[in-house]
């Protein structure tokens, strides 16, 4: 080895060296997680630890439809599925199976990770606790759950703002800086610490901007409200009374730790699209309300502020349900996740749609293509 190679050997290593001090110093070690694994998965509940949502202890299997799997995909959305890679669809029309399918080993039975579907479930989980009255209202401020939010700018943020994604909070939403937020609070272990650097930098309720910190804070709100943790809420109050068929499981950012509220709630597509049915039923499940239907009507109602990036009216997105008030004559709400898992729900034809998969494709506005064309893929299956 001549002597400038030696030297730059050694000089790489040296600075590898200060590189890992700096982010032992700085208390950024999750960023050898998030280099080894590069990017989020729908099977990461295998490099997490998971708080585990037990099945109801009666079951309620969907029904099948007398048409059940006669239909045929449409052979632009069959290509799709094959592009976009899916491992899950299913169609529920009415309160039976219509149609579904499973590719690359997965099943009715298998998990997979709903990604920010999980922002739809949070809001859920908002509304039944101020059905129960552990939550006054959406106007009710932060600072009434968590001590951190009673003084200086934050202490003007209320409930609403979060659920509006409003919050003026300087979250940063970043997906491909290893050091952002984001990375931050997916790879990490302590979702507190960094709820906790969370500043106010602008007033609360003036601006959409899409925040996946606004989501955790709700979280927090929840546990403190409630006295549970997320994923037993959610058990006792949401899944156990939708007849869920499977566990689920929520990803927690240390062991015995607290949910990734924005993200990480996994399950299956025919327990996922109960939780779309759900919300078909303005709240009600088998006459039991689960949610109140003034709550339901209000999460999938534009909250019409001005987007922080586009300044256009905001029209597509209530309490972290994307909306769709007018597609080709329909009013249809869906939830989403960042590899294209979505619960899609079209009311006038008391449809809810399931999609699971890997890829998602490029968008259109503010919604992603393929979304566009599964509903009409499946407006065409039925008319």
């Amino acid at each position: 080895m001549n002597r400038k190679t030696k030297r730059f050997g050694l000089g790489t290593v040296l600075v590898l060296a200060l590189l890992a001090a700096w982010l032992h110093m700085a208390d950024k070690n999750y960023v050898y997680k998030a280099v080894y694994h590069n990017f989020a998965d729908i099977d990461d509940h295998l490099i997490f630890h998971q708080r585990k949502i037990k099945a109801s202890e009666k079951p309620i299997p969907w029904a099948k439809s007398k048409q059940y799997n006669q239909l045929e995909l449409p052979a632009a959305l069959q290509q799709l599925h094959q592009d976009l890679q899916s491992v899950a669809f299913l169609v529920v029309k009415n309160d039976s199976l219509l149609y579904e399918q499973y590719w690359d080993g997965y099943s009715e039975e298998s998990l997979s990770n709903s990604f920010s579907m999980a922002k739809s479930i949070v809001s859920v989980l908002i509304g039944i606790a101020i059905k129960d009255g552990d939550i006054r209202s959406v106007d009710q401020p932060v600072g009434d759950f968590l001590p951190e939010f009673r003084e200086g700018a934050k202490a003007k943020i209320t409930l609403r703002h979060l659920l509006w994604m409003s919050s003026g909070l300087n979250w940063d939403e970043s997906y491909s800086n290893p050091l952002s937020m984001t990375t931050e609070a997916y790879y990490g272990s302590n979702l507190k610490k960094v709820i906790g650097r969370l500043e106010a930098v602008e007033e609360p309720g003036q601006k959409f901007e899409y925040k996946s910190g606004d989501t955790q804070v709700l979280g927090f709100v929840l546990e403190a409200a409630t006295g549970m943790n997320l994923a037993d809420y959610a058990e006792q109050k949401l899944w156990r009374p939708l007849g869920a068929e499977q566990k689920a499981e929520w990803s927690v950012d240390h062991l015995r730790g607290n949910e990734k509220a924005y993200c990480c709630f996994f399950s299956n597509a025919r327990d996922f699209a109960r939780i779309g049915k759900l919300y078909l039923n303005q709240g009600i499940w088998n006459s039991d309300t689960l949610v109140a239907p003034d709550y339901v009507r209000a999460s999938l109602t534009p909250s019409g502020l001005p987007s922080a990036t586009t300044g256009e009216t905001t029209d597509h997105s209530g309490y972290q349900w994307w909306l769709l008030p007018n597609y080709k004559g329909q009013f249809i709400f869906y939830a989403r996740g960042i590899l294209g898992q979505y619960i899609i729900v079209i009311p006038e034809k008391e449809l809810v749609i399931v999609r699971l998969g890997k890829k998602r494709g490029e968008r259109i506005n503010n919604h992603p293509s393929e979304v566009m064309a599964i509903i009409d893929a499946v407006n065409t299956m039925v008319p």
